[in-house]
């Protein structure tokens, strides 16, 4: 004998009922959870990235506190509200966030500038040595060949 929701109707029910609760739960925040980040989290982080220079938004070095504390910020508010985080609201967040503060920067979050002297230097003399030599070369053997004919 077969059950199905007919005959159980009653507990098909309720298991629905749960089924719905916590698929709402798990997506489903506090209405005003995207106010309480803006207003707390993105209001400081702003005051935050206004404060440092604007050269050094790209330097994970000197954003990575700030950016820390954002991300602690909306991982608390979260738990005070009841939300799961991560969730689409935070990710559209940090979306924006990129978005308006980290537009301009490498995709490996470091500032792009040259090697240091003692690196660069022998990238830089080797070949000058090397033409130098060359010329020299050609020069002293295109006028040895001359005296032999």
């Amino acid at each position: 004998m077969a059950r199905d929701c007919t005959t159980l109707a009653p507990k098909c029910a309720l298991l629905l009922l749960l089924t719905a609760y916590h698929i709402l739960s798990t997506s489903a925040c506090h209405p005003s959870y995207e106010y309480f980040i803006a207003e707390f989290c993105l209001s400081k982080f702003s005051l935050d990235m206004e404060a440092l220079d604007q050269r050094l938004w790209c330097s994970w070095e000197d954003t990575v506190e700030l950016y820390g504390s954002l991300t602690n910020c909306t991982f608390q508010i979260a738990t005070k509200v009841g939300c799961f985080w991560p969730n689409q609201q935070v990710d559209e967040f940090f979306i924006s966030i990129h978005r308006d503060y980290f537009k301009d920067c490498a995709l490996t979050g470091r500032l792009p500038h040259d090697p240091p002297n003692h690196i660069l230097g022998p990238f830089i003399a080797v070949p000058v040595m090397i033409t130098l030599l060359m010329t020299a070369l050609v020069v002293w053997r295109s006028k040895r060949s001359q005296g032999v004919m």
